[in-house]
């Protein structure tokens, strides 16, 4: 009979994990850590990965911070060929700038330019209000 049932299983085509974390930098150091280990987990790359989620992390806790609310991150595999990650915050009246060069004397400002780098596509998901989710994507399969 188990075999049965094991028989009528359907394979996992999507894996994913979501946290809800304080838009802190121990928050946003959090959300990259973990993102590491459940692609560890899951046998996946992970280098770029970890730095797109430090940077949008750290973005969400700078300037999409709301004291009191979280930040959301949410980490998909579908099909084993597009790995997406989505940061949601709650100031969705703060939207991300495109990615362009600052000035050379700039302490920040340079966080879009490596997720547009590092990220096969990204972009802005709004709603509902007060929410913005800025998203990207990773293809895993050449």
């Amino acid at each position: 009979m188990n075999q049965q049932i094991a028989g009528l299983q359907r394979p996992i085509t999507e894996r994913a994990f979501t946290v809800r974390l304080s838009p802190t930098r121990r928050g946003a150091r959090l959300a990259r850590l973990l993102t590491v280990v459940h692609l560890g987990l899951w046998g996946l790359p992970s280098a770029a990965a970890a730095h797109i989620v430090a940077e949008l992390a750290a973005n969400a806790a700078v300037h999409g911070r709301v004291p009191g609310r979280d930040f959301q991150l949410a980490v998909t595999v579908s099909e084993d060929t597009t790995l997406r990650i989505e940061l949601t915050d709650t100031k969705g009246d703060r939207l991300p700038v495109a990615a362009s060069a600052p000035d050379e004397q700039s302490e920040s400002g340079r966080g879009l330019l490596i997720v547009e780098a590092m990220a096969d596509r990204w972009g802005v998901a709004l709603g509902p209000v007060p929410r913005k989710t800025v998203w990207a994507e990773l293809d895993l399969v050449p």
